[in-house]
């Protein structure tokens, strides 16, 4: 593993990061998608999907730019999220819930892309690096939208969640 002692080594290191992160998701959103039970939800991580390969696409059109290759790092905390996500899936939870449980993983893994793109979009603006900032913002911007519309859909989701909670059904009483 070669040694860390620029700017750009970090900037090069924390690309590698994220491209392991949105690999890892290209398998894991459909997934997701099939566990969701809510139509809107599957389609959101289906809809997710197709941006995420665009994701996958742009950081190889700045990995190209910088004359490196993408690959040689694996993601542990987007590993460790995937893994709560299949739990997720797991769950014995009733549809509603369950529905919650994937929007709670799947905002955590926005917030962590979220932190990421932020990251290396600043390292790529003190580089000089005009076009992949660009490429940075636009992700950083279409991740920041996913995580809005997890919320939207949070709300009345959870709701639904909360109402078969509360339910006179004695197995669901608080």
């Amino acid at each position: 593993m070669p040694k860390i002692t620029t700017l750009r080594d970090v900037y090069v290191e924390q690309l590698k990061d994220l491209y392991s992160a949105e690999t890892q998701l290209v398998k894991a959103l459909p997934k997701m998608a099939k566990a969701a039970d809510s139509p809107e939800l599957a389609q959101g991580f289906t809809d997710h999907l197709e941006q995420t390969k665009g994701h996958v696409a742009r950081l190889e059109e700045i990995f190209s730019g910088l004359d490196e290759k993408p690959t040689g790092k694996t993601c542990k905390a987007m590993k460790g999220l995937v893994e709560e996500g299949a739990e997720a899936i797991e769950e014995n939870a009733t549809p509603a819930t369950k529905d919650a449980l994937l929007i709670a993983a799947a905002q955590r893994v926005e917030h962590y892309e979220i932190a990421g793109y932020g990251t290396v979009k600043t390292y790529a603006k003190l580089l000089g690096e005009d076009q992949a900032e660009k490429l940075l913002d636009q992700t950083l911007q279409e991740e920041v939208e996913t995580d809005e519309k997890l919320t939207e859909a949070a709300e009345s989701i959870n709701v639904e969640a909360d109402e078969i909670e509360e339910s006179p059904t004695p197995s669901h009483r608080r």
